[in-house]
């Protein structure tokens, strides 16, 4: 089994979703005792928002490519960012290492072909939503993802920082976000992207009709398959 480095923390309540996926994952597929072969960095979320906030991205990146040369240190055969926001920066871990990057906005795009679904919803925080770097990496798959509108994207936005990140779930929350899904799928939309890893914290499968695509769930599934490929070679 390959070692798999994630890089976590922002925040930790979806890190600890990837890191209890992955040893279910494991379980599901080889039984017994098998468990995931996991490093993990956490890092301290609150000076990240900061220069997320304040569009020092520069300062960010270095955090994050210092994050997966310890990992790579460490031992890790791949690297997991457990944040979506933070794939801006993906550049940043691709040239400071040289294991493979498990991209997350390709897995959800790989996902997304193999479904019906061409023109998704884009639920994320407003960097994710509003700039050009998740979005054009959809789009280099043929998936033109949609956004909601300017009121929506700050309702969306804030509810990812100052409660699911913060461990709350709020029922008025969730139907803010189930409101803001049947408004897109009025104009059209034909799936949900889930494109910011806490929001699977509120919204799932069974609450619309669209396909929804979890893109944390799709990231550890990705990360299952590379780490379990030798073995499934072998076998």
């Amino acid at each position: 089994m390959t070692t798999i480095g994630l890089i976590g923390g922002m925040s930790w309540e979806s890190t600890a979703v990837y890191y209890r996926l992955l040893n279910e994952g494991v379980r599901a597929r080889q039984g017994g005792l098998r468990s995931a072969d996991v490093i993990l960095h956490s890092l301290d979320f609150s000076p990240i928002a900061d220069m997320q906030a304040k569009g020092d991205w520069e300062a960010a990146g270095d955090v994050l490519a210092d994050s997966a040369m310890r990992l790579e240190r460490a031992g890790a055969g791949c690297i997991v960012l457990c944040t979506n926001t933070m794939h801006k920066l993906a550049d940043r871990i691709t040239s400071a290492t040289k294991v493979p990057f498990l991209h997350l906005a390709d897995v959800t795009a790989k996902a997304i072909k193999r479904s019906a679904s061409r023109r998704p919803l884009l639920l994320a925080t407003r960097f994710t939503m509003e700039q050009r770097f998740y979005l054009g990496r959809l789009a280099a798959f043929g998936i033109e993802a949609m956004v909601p509108d300017e009121g929506e994207r700050q309702d969306v936005h804030r509810i990812i920082y100052e409660e699911l990140c913060r461990g709350r779930i709020e029922p008025a929350s969730k139907a803010r976000y189930l409101s803001i899904i049947a408004e897109a799928a009025a104009r059209g939309a034909d799936g949900v992207i889930l494109g910011c890893t806490e929001i699977g914290l509120l919204i799932s499968q069974a609450d619309t009709a669209l396909p929804v695509f979890d893109t944390t769930t799709l990231h550890v599934e990705a990360a299952l398959d590379f780490a379990l490929a030798a073995e499934s070679q072998a076998a």
